[in-house]
């Protein structure tokens, strides 16, 4: 199974639309995740005709009144993945997250809100970032695409406009 994911696109807030790029790095997805702050419904309906796509709320949705649940657990060939959007201070605390995985007792966190992409494994945890495709920061825009195949699944941060993307590979539990 491939699985987009995507994070803080805050549109039209902050960006006019999802780029081009990330629907062509979509094409083939069958689910997409999107780790929070869209900012408008609109963006995920765009999503939703690509793909069926869960959501959570990010900080940024809460304030502009977006109803999105705050967490989704989801359970895909034996891995079990969390969404969330992350919001924990320093940004991108490894260790909170991972106490955030834990408590939602996931194999994979898949947050946002550092608008930076990120692949970590923390102990037997692996936690995913897909960045920001609109409005990145100190990094370039990025999505990600995951496959999940026969218990394993292997990440793919998509760097918009450029070919090359950083991969891992994680075996969930069996």
């Amino acid at each position: 199974m491939l699985i987009g994911v995507i994070s803080d696109t805050h549109i039209p807030e902050r960006a006019v639309k999802i780029p081009e790029t990330v629907f062509k790095a979509f094409e083939d997805v069958e689910l997409i995740f999107h780790a929070g702050d869209l900012v408008s419904l609109d963006v995920l309906h765009e999503l939703e005709n690509l793909a069926p796509t869960w959501c959570v709320q990010g900080n940024v949705d809460r304030m502009c009144g977006l109803k999105l649940p705050k967490q989704e657990i989801i359970k895909i060939d034996g891995i079990k993945i969390g969404l969330d959007h992350g919001e924990v201070y320093p940004r991108g605390d490894t260790q909170q997250l991972k106490y955030i995985g834990m408590e939602m007792g996931v194999d994979v966190l898949i947050t946002g809100h550092t608008h930076t992409s990120f692949i970590k494994e923390v102990g037997k945890m692996l936690l995913l970032n897909p960045g920001s495709p609109t409005v990145p920061r100190m990094s370039d825009p990025s999505v990600m695409v995951l496959e999940i195949k026969d218990n394993n699944l292997d990440a793919n941060i998509i760097k918009i406009g450029e070919s090359n993307c950083r991969s891992l590979n994680f075996k969930g539990r069996e």
